[in-house]
């Protein structure tokens, strides 16, 4: 496996889109989502290390993943490459899609949604429940909508 693919977080592309990460959730919810100073690199790095999950995804009719942070990897049970080509839609069972795109369509409006639960799958089929995670509208450097992300720290497996 390649360096890039095993770090990320040194790609420019992705050092932009923590950047962008840490700029919405702050400007929606008023404080940051990581405490960190540094260089850019340093400050994707950190993110990508950090003890949450970290999600995001694009604009996309059918959004794909295009962050996700060491511990959405290992939760996922995905490598990078596996991870950043999935649509995130897939991490929902059919029977809990709707709910998903209900929140989903709530963060659109409202810029973002706290508190929120549900179920996920992981790749081998492993469900998990979230708790207490935060979605919200990623912005650009003009202030336009272009994806989606995720944080929460607390999730159980179900069994």
């Amino acid at each position: 496996m390649s360096s890039v693919i095993e770090l990320p977080w040194q790609e420019e592309r992705i050092i932009h889109q923590c950047q962008r990460l840490l700029y919405s959730f702050n400007y929606w919810l008023g404080h940051s989502l990581l405490d960190i100073s540094g260089t850019p690199i340093e400050i994707a790095e950190a993110l990508f290390e950090a003890p949450f999950v970290l999600v995001s995804h694009g604009t996309e009719p059918d959004p794909i993943f295009n962050y996700g942070n060491r511990k959405a990897l290992q939760l996922w049970e995905l490598d990078w490459q596996q991870f950043t080509q999935m649509p995130s839609r897939k991490t929902a069972e059919p029977v809990v899609q709707e709910e998903r795109d209900r929140l989903l369509a709530e963060t659109n409006t409202k810029g973002f949604v706290s508190n929120f639960s549900g179920v996920r799958i992981s790749s081998t089929g492993q469900r998990f429940k979230i708790e207490n995670g935060i979605v919200w509208n990623v912005l650009d450097q003009n202030n336009q909508r272009c994806g989606q992300a995720a944080v929460y720290s607390k999730c159980q497996f179900i069994r």
